[in-house]
């Protein structure tokens, strides 16, 4: 007997995306290295108008790999045993304006007080020069294993 995959069963819709994506989880970021290699570090993000925005530093690895080549994965997901996630396969934009705000809204969601994403933000900028990476997404996979799924069994004959 030989048994199929489970075919995961997605978010039913975009607002079950959206509210999962509201969550203040981390993102897995990945971009391709020069040697072929996969780059892939967490990173805080929010989504909002359909796209990702991401705070980084410009001397970060994956910033010399977005600049050789733009095409990305994100990963969001859960660590609780009902696996919920988000695969986002899009090109990575560099943004260099309005830095600071940008950062404060993406931070400001993993912090209890505004006051304190801020002054991270504020910190970070003037540590290092700052960019906002944005992805769009060409490609989006959710997973909702909270939904019930099956496995198809084949009978060898």
């Amino acid at each position: 007997m030989s048994k199929k995959h489970p075919q995961f069963p997605p978010f039913a819709n975009e607002q079950e995306m959206e509210s999962f994506l509201k969550r203040p989880l981390l993102a897995r970021f990945c971009s391709l290295n020069a040697n072929g290699s996969i780059h892939a570090t967490p990173i805080y993000y929010l989504y909002q108008d359909g796209e990702f925005l991401f705070g980084t530093q410009v001397a970060a690895r994956k910033i010399q790999n977005i600049r050789r080549d733009k095409h990305v994965t994100v990963l969001i997901d859960t660590d609780e045993p009902v696996l919920q996630s988000v695969l986002v396969y899009g090109p990575a934009e560099l943004d260099f304006e309005d830095l600071l705000e940008k950062r404060v809204r993406i931070l400001e969601r993993y912090y209890q007080d505004p006051a304190h994403a801020r002054t991270f933000a504020e910190t970070l900028t003037k540590a290092w020069e700052t960019v906002i990476i944005h992805v769009k997404p060409t490609k989006l996979v959710t997973v909702d294993y909270s939904k019930p799924y099956s496995i198809e069994r084949e009978s060898d004959q």
